[in-house]
């Protein structure tokens, strides 16, 4: 879509239609809402300016990246957004040149500006990066590791700050307005330039004071840190006004050093029920547009987050010494009633998962009994705090790790694949998981007592296990010992983890329909291991089948297998129904299940084919 040519009347009339198309999509699809309709004016300004053929346009996390889409071919597609095989919710260069980069975790969008505009200054060619970040990735240390350097290289980048919740600053009255308008001027920057240089040749003292002036001046305006750090601070504007945006875009791209533009939104601008400060209109289910009201059914089971919260909340009215930490995840992760019940022992940090996970190893050294909340793809943002400041000290941290497996149209950037995989291999951690609802008190009171680190997963939504009355009973835990939930005569034994335990159930009662009696096992710990069962299973079962929503490199499978190797047990034939080693595509979970060979019935076609003798 050509907005070059558009005047400024069309480019509202443009930005009135994005806010319906966004809407109608969203409403039936679901996604990320309210932070697209404020980001909209701002992004069709930086295709007006820019030129997204050869300058690199990056969005941070990317989820707010609709409104580049549909300028960028993808109007008619954008139906399917997040759905199996249809567009990202999130930038995808695989999916249209027009995406730089692949985004989904916060706050990297300036480092790839620096690098960006470092290969630019090397080939020398005439373009400039333009990143687009929101005021909650400036909670992120990476954001300011990169703010230091490009201060310091003043290579040619706008990077657009979006402002939509004041958290970064508020305008404080008519001066402060005017102020901001002032500086947003291409009259201010060159009388700025004009002074520069001046001051180059004016006698010390008059220098010193001539910048003093300028610190004073810069103290009632909301950009000092940005100076501080060597950029040029262009705001605070408008974030809706498209003309105001594009005069203001201009005169920052032709400045040719680093520049902040610090532009104020609202979010859910144009659709009444999400304008403003609503954590549930970030991302949603479909919702009828009339009454804003979902239209997902409620579901029948609790989802694992809420049976992590109750649980949670338990501990800490009988334990005064239980404190915990989420990442700016508190909805998403139950922290939420916690903050508001013990504001004192639980706290969001923002996007921080570095110093969320050393922090709390301090309050493990001092005698409280941390836990971390936190997503399982988010973890590993803070691996090397994990091993450094947690196990190494061996400090009694719990890491409890929400949407562990698949996370469904969040899609590659976000599955919950790898955590088993990454944590195995550190020394002094404890590796568990609550199976169903009943098992996860089980399993945090055990975290609360043990006397070490211990990581702990489940999933996003409910328990598979929990539709399953026959299993919904758990017993308390003791430190490496598996359960054995059903017992058979057969030759086959499906060893599940997690969430797993679900799938193999579901699995189970097929194959009892198909006349074949299996036995199913939950390892509740997969470091360490019940050695002693695992070894009795081997005398007996001959063929494991491993059910675990994990990546299967470095996953339950390859670890059972290590065991098998590590005692001789080289009758036992291991098959394991992990994730193959790619990057998981986004979709309904059901749609990815079945494309990845992991659905029930993929797993029953694979078993009743492998052992066809017993049947």
């Amino acid at each position: 879509m050509d907005v070059k040519s558009m005047s400024e009347s069309e480019l509202r009339e443009l930005c009135a239609r994005i806010r319906e198309r966004i809407l109608e999509v969203v409403s039936k699809r679901g996604g990320h809402l309210s932070s697209n309709m404020g980001a909209i004016e701002l992004t069709v300004a930086m295709h007006y300016v820019f030129d997204v053929k050869k300058d690199p346009f990056i969005f941070d996390v990317s989820h707010q990246s609709y409104t580049h889409k549909l300028l960028t071919g993808r109007w008619d597609s954008f139906d399917s957004l997040r759905s199996f095989g249809g567009i990202s919710g999130y930038t995808k260069p695989s999916e249209s040149e027009a995406d730089y980069f692949v985004a989904g975790h916060s706050s990297t969008s300036v480092s790839l500006a620096v690098g960006a505009a470092k290969a630019i200054a090397l080939k020398g060619e005439d373009r400039v990066p333009v990143a687009l970040i929101g005021d909650g990735a400036m909670s992120a240390g990476m954001a300011y590791e990169a703010l230091n350097e490009l201060g310091d290289r003043k290579y040619p980048c706008v990077i657009i700050l979006n402002d939509n919740e004041m958290s970064i600053s508020k305008p404080i009255g008519a001066l402060s307005k005017y102020l901001s308008q002032l500086m947003a001027g291409q009259t201010y920057q060159k009388f700025k330039k004009r002074v520069e240089r001046i001051l180059d040749y004016m006698p010390q003292s008059a220098a010193y004071m001539a910048k003093r002036f300028e610190e004073g001046f810069k103290l009632i305006t909301p950009g000092m840190l940005f100076e501080e750090l060597g950029l040029e601070y262009i705001g605070v504007v408008d974030g809706h006004d498209i003309g105001s945006l594009i005069s203001t875009l201009k005169t920052a791209k032709s400045m040719k050093k680093p520049v902040i533009l610090h532009a104020q939104t609202l979010k859910g601008k144009g659709y009444a029920p999400a304008e403003g400060k609503y954590a549930k209109w970030h991302g949603v289910s479909p919702f009828d547009l009339k009454s804003g009201e979902s239209i997902k059914g409620k579901a029948n089971i609790k989802s694992a987050t809420e049976i992590f919260s109750e649980n949670l909340m338990r501990l800490a009215k009988e334990h005064e010494n239980v404190v915990g930490v989420t990442a700016a995840m508190p909805t998403g992760t139950g922290l939420d009633a916690l903050i508001e019940r013990y504001p004192e022992r639980f706290w969001d940090v923002g996007i921080a998962e570095q110093h969320a996970v050393t922090s709390m190893c301090a309050l493990a050294k001092e005698g409280f009994k941390p836990f971390i909340a936190i997503y399982s793809t988010f973890m590993q943002r803070a691996y090397d705090q994990l091993i450094h400041d947690a196990c190494l000290l061996n400090l009694p941290v719990v890491f409890a790790m929400d949407r562990a497996g698949i996370v469904g149209e969040d899609g590659e950037t976000h599955q919950g694949a790898f955590d088993i995989s990454f944590l195995n291999a550190v020394p002094n951690l404890i590796l568990c998981a609550p199976r169903s609802e009943a098992s996860m008190a089980h399993v945090m009171d055990f975290a609360y007592a043990c006397s070490g680190a211990l990581a702990m997963r489940y999933p996003r939504g409910g328990f598979l296990l929990d539709k399953f009355d026959e299993f919904r009973g758990a017993k308390p835990l003791s430190l490496g010992k598996a359960e054995v939930l059903k017992s058979a005569n057969s030759d086959v034994v499906l060893i599940c983890y997690g969430n797993g335990v679900g799938r193999g159930a579901e699995v189970l009662t097929l194959l009892l329909n198909a006349g074949l009696e299996v036995s199913l096992v939950d390892l509740v710990f997969i470091k360490p291991l019940d050695k002693e069962l695992l070894l009795g299973l081997a005398r007996d079962k001959k063929r494991w089948y491993v059910i675990s929503d994990s990546a299967k490199n470095g996953g339950v499978g390859d670890i059972l297998s290590a065991f098998l190797q590590e005692n001789s047990l080289h009758d036992v034939a291991l098959y394991s129904f992990e994730y193959k080693d790619e990057f998981i595509k986004h979709g309904n979970t059901k749609d990815v299940e079945r494309d990845l060979g992991i659905s029930a019935d993929f797993i029953v076609d694979k078993i009743l084919k492998d052992n066809k003798y017993y049947l």
